[in-house]
């Protein structure tokens, strides 16, 4: 079915197309200033690292539900060989065939399109067989650091996981802000815990796909609102599946990527942060999560790194 109304309407609300010119190809990571990142430096107190990736492994969070995103295939292509001759130092070496947006990932700007249309009015044309993104490639994404704000939704609601049918909406992003004590501002990356990531965690890759708690469509607005640089969430299909509107499949990721050019991430394993930072009592921190860069990606792995 054609978007609705209620789709081109939000759009026309959140977009940044031309905000920063006409070439531009990073989006919303242009609010990562040099000064948002010297401010987030000052979110460091402890030290203590989280890191907030799942293991690349071939039983990973890929059921087949998306046709083409491969679980990592580990292949050994040498073992201890003595490539320059007997006695020699040997070495051991090996290589992986994954999808892009296998485990933790970002997804890039080409990753989804709409109405023939990608970020900044650039053609979805330009995604192409053999060049993949010869545009808005996911390799053009600048350094990605800057304060991380985990917005608890779970936690907000009184619950360790929520329901697989919740919508997560602006309201309860403002519960969860309250809860982090912190007001979510330009250049920060938000990170929305559902608690979804424990079925996976407990074995359950089926029940961890299908059905899953996500973003609502109304949420776009609110990241835009507060200028938000990019965000991320426990879950395989960022926004809630099956979809809240009837037959609209994925307006949330096109609201995102195509309309703001701000880059989301899904299979965040936030479990570990979201007790560290019931602990400390804060939930801002020192983000590192630069994306691998593959030129012409319309998504990349990434090992992001929370630091207290």
């Amino acid at each position: 079915m054609p978007l609705p109304q209620e789709f081109h309407e939000i759009a026309r609300r959140v977009t940044n197309w031309g905000r920063w010119g006409a070439d531009d190809e990073i989006g919303t990571l242009n609010l990562i200033t040099e000064q948002v990142v010297r401010e987030a430096a000052g979110c460091i107190r402890s030290g203590r690292r989280v890191p907030l990736a799942l293991p690349l492994r071939q039983d990973g969070v890929q059921t087949g539900m998306i046709p083409g995103r491969v679980n990592p295939l580990h292949t050994m292509v040498a073992i201890n060989q003595e490539i320059f001759g007997p006695g020699t130092v040997a070495t051991s070496d090996d290589a992986v065939t994954m999808g892009l947006q296998a485990a933790t990932h970002w997804d890039g700007l080409t990753h989804v399109s709409h109405s023939g249309r990608l970020y900044n009015d650039r053609p979805a044309a330009s995604v192409t067989a053999h060049g993949g993104a010869t545009v808005l490639g996911i390799e053009k994404a600048t350094p990605i650091t800057s304060r991380g704000v985990l917005l608890d939704v779970a936690r907000a609601h009184g619950t360790d996981r929520l329901p697989g049918g919740h919508a997560v909406t602006p309201e309860d992003l403002d519960a969860a802000e309250e809860l982090a004590g912190t007001r979510v501002r330009a250049g920060d990356i938000v990170l929305v815990r559902t608690g979804q990531l424990q079925h996976y965690l407990a074995g359950d890759r089926q029940g961890y796909a299908f059905p899953s708690p996500g973003l609502s469509v109304r949420t776009p607005e609110w990241f835009r609102a507060r200028d938000v640089a990019a965000v991320a969430n426990d879950t395989l299909t960022f926004e809630i599946f099956p979809p809240e509107i009837e037959g609209l499949w994925m307006p949330v990721h096109a609201l995102h990527l195509v309309e703001m050019g701000m880059l989301q991430g899904q299979n965040w394993d936030l479990e570990e942060l979201s007790a560290a930072c019931a602990e400390a009592g804060r939930y801002a921190f020192f983000l590192s999560a630069m994306a691998e860069p593959f030129v012409g990606g319309s998504g990349a792995p990434v090992a992001p790194v929370a630091i207290l």
